[in-house]
């Protein structure tokens, strides 16, 4: 387990945590719910979906998270969490989240801190969970991270290829912190503000696929000016692909 700098109470769990025989004994009576998550990881998100729209598995990423040991759980036990609290826990592991290791380059994309909410009940679980997102979501945005919602509901959010899809489903209440890519524009495109710090961080690397909208996006809140030059002449992807 990894321990914060700061504050011991504050850890982030492994996989090969849960594979020790004991577990420490601060993980006794959640591990199982632990182990959960990170098989609905493998055996959901790093597998391709029927429903998805698209090939590939439903999380491009996570495959290349739990390989590279950067996909961290944390958790908060209790049956019962009030916003400021959820909140200020929040960024308590997202300020974290940004000193792990790797801080740069491309393997950063893959590092992902999900803290698990397992006691919450099903009858007040998805409602916190989405509502934390909801708060939180531009000031993560604005500082080219994400956070994700996810829960047994699932989620009202619909796949980016197909909208009858909840992707979002997830055996335990959880909010996934990483850092935003270029794929991301979609989750982004209903707020000015989410537009602007999107073409801020990617410039000319728009996915081609997404160029459309990104400038439709862009006309729409009036940030013609910053829409991107491709930074890849058409020729060259050609001979390239």
């Amino acid at each position: 387990m990894l321990t914060h700098p700061e504050n011991p109470a504050h850890v982030l769990v492994e996989e090969a945590d849960l594979a020790a025989d004991p577990v420490d004994p601060s993980l006794t009576d959640v591990a199982d719910r632990l182990r959960e998550v990170f098989r609905w990881a493998r055996e959901y998100l790093c597998r391709p979906h029927h429903e998805l729209g698209r090939k590939g598995p439903v999380c491009p990423y996570a495959q290349a998270s739990l390989d590279r040991r950067t996909f961290l759980l944390a958790v908060h036990r209790g049956e019962v969490i009030d916003p400021e609290t959820l909140d200020a826990l929040l960024l308590t592991y997202r300020d974290w989240f940004r000193e792990l290791p790797p801080v740069s380059g491309p393997a950063a994309q893959f590092k992902t801190v999900l803290l698990t909410l397992p006691d919450l009940t099903p009858d007040t679980a998805n409602a916190i969970v989405d509502a934390a997102q909801a708060r939180l979501k531009p000031q993560y945005v604005a500082e080219g991270l994400m956070l994700g919602e996810f829960h047994d509901g699932p989620p009202d959010k619909g796949g980016l290829w197909n909208e009858d899809f909840r992707p979002l489903r997830s055996p335990v209440p959880l909010l996934a912190v990483r850092h935003m890519v270029s794929s991301d524009f979609p989750f982004l495109a209903d707020e000015a503000a989410s537009v602007a710090t999107y073409l801020r961080l990617f410039g000319g690397n728009v996915p081609a696929a997404l160029r459309g909208r990104v400038e439709a996006a862009a006309r729409e809140f009036g940030l013609d000016d910053a829409v991107p030059v491709p930074a890849v002449p058409r020729v060259a992807r050609q001979e390239t692909s």
